[in-house]
């Protein structure tokens, strides 16, 4: 796909996006000492409260908002997202309690429309057969943003615990300026549809999507997928410190790397796979790749394990692109606001699950009275990505 100004935006926002998340990754177990977590344990389950009330939020608030912007059109909802976003930053700087910090989360679920509203814009602009490769420049995005995001974060709290949130503010609020300049409405008048009192149900957009035809087996998928990646930002700090001792910046550094391989995959491997082999092809690829990073995370007890593995699971990630380009090619213009905003949904309801769940299996491992595992939560993600192999079988063309 030709990268245009449009697409170059749509690209650097999410980059922003993915450095903004990527940035606290390494200062979650201090910042949650900073608010009274008694031990890396609890540590661990307040950091999944609060990715669980993000969720929640996006979860209530996505299909709305992929509705609003196929009424209005994707540009006002997008600059309205990233501007929240940077009020968000700034909340989450001045915190000085847990609550405040859980109020930001919820405030800045509520505005998840950064992706929601970006996935859509793509899928405006790119051709059906290009939308795989385009999707997976989204993923390449957030690789690029997960290379700086941690590193930055990490060394940035070596001047302050509040120092990431600030520096997310100002990027976020460059990119707000950066957006007004540049970018166009993707969404033309005749693709537009009205905005009904049904589009304020989220379970009612969500079973709306899931009822159009060929579109229930790939959400499935995206919703399962969702769940077991949650396992890497939900824990990989805490798992880290536990497992090898790492502090801040060996963590934003291990993060890092994932991200350059990531942006090397989605940018540069999945296109060449899709074309050589196909969608379904790479799609079992990075499947058969997931588990392998799983199993090898859950099971592994020295850095040299986590070098080698490391390369291995990041061609899953090539698995959420492809997904999502089985959905977008089943569906309409005029809905594909709606598409994403659902995915976007099935993904925050994972994300509510998914972290109690797995930080609730981390402690029972950690500090429980039976077996000590802490890389149980990855070998849990491992299960549930086997257990949707049969219906991947069913997208076979």
């Amino acid at each position: 796909m030709k990268i245009t100004g449009p697409f170059l935006f749509i690209l650097a926002t999410l980059v922003v996006d993915a450095i903004g998340v990527g940035i606290v990754f390494p200062i979650i177990p201090d910042l949650m000492d900073r608010v009274g977590a008694s031990s890396t344990a609890q540590g661990a389950l307040w950091g999944g409260i609060m990715m669980s009330a993000y969720a929640g939020a996006m979860f209530l608030f996505g299909p709305v908002i992929g509705s609003l912007s196929d009424t209005f059109g994707r540009r006002p909802i997008l600059i309205a997202a990233l501007v929240t976003l940077t009020i968000d930053y700034v909340i989450m700087a001045m915190a000085q309690t847990y609550w405040v910090l859980l109020v930001g989360r919820v405030v800045a679920g509520m505005a998840g429309a950064t992706y929601i509203t970006a996935t859509a814009y793509i899928a405006d602009i790119a051709k059906p057969e290009e939308r795989s490769a385009a999707f997976g420049m989204i993923g390449a995005a957030f690789g690029i943003g997960f290379v700086f995001g941690p590193a930055l974060g990490g060394l940035a709290s070596g001047i302050h615990i509040t120092a990431p949130f600030w520096i997310a503010a100002v990027l976020s609020g460059l990119n707000v300026v950066f957006g007004l300049l540049v970018l166009p409405e993707s969404l033309k008048p005749e693709n537009r549809r009205p905005f009904g009192r049904r589009d304020l149900n989220p379970f009612g957009s969500i079973l709306r999507a899931f009822a159009i035809p060929g579109l229930a087996i790939p959400l499935i998928c995206i919703f399962v997928l969702e769940v077991a990646n949650m396992v890497y930002p939900t824990l990989w700090a805490f798992w880290g410190r536990e497992v090898f001792g790492w502090d801040g910046v060996a963590i934003g550094l291990t993060l890092s790397a994932y991200g350059i391989m990531i942006a090397g995959v989605q940018a540069g491997v999945l296109p060449v796979l899709t074309r050589r082999l196909g969608d379904y092809r790479t799609l079992l690829i990075a499947l058969g790749a997931g588990v392998i990073g799983l199993v090898g995370f859950g099971l592994a007890g020295a850095v040299w394990v986590v070098a080698v593995v490391l390369p291995i699971a990041t061609l899953a990630d090539m698995a959420p692109p492809l997904m999502t380009a089985f959905a977008a090619n089943r569906v309409g213009e005029d809905v594909q606001g709606l598409v994403q905003g659902v995915i976007a949904s099935l993904a925050s309801v994972a994300a509510v699950l998914a972290p109690l769940a797995l930080t609730g299996v981390f402690e029972a491992f950690v500090d429980g009275e039976g077996i000590y595992l802490p890389g149980a939560p990855f070998l849990v993600g491992a299960v549930l990505v086997l257990a949707i192999v049969p219906l991947v079988w069913r997208l076979k063309p």
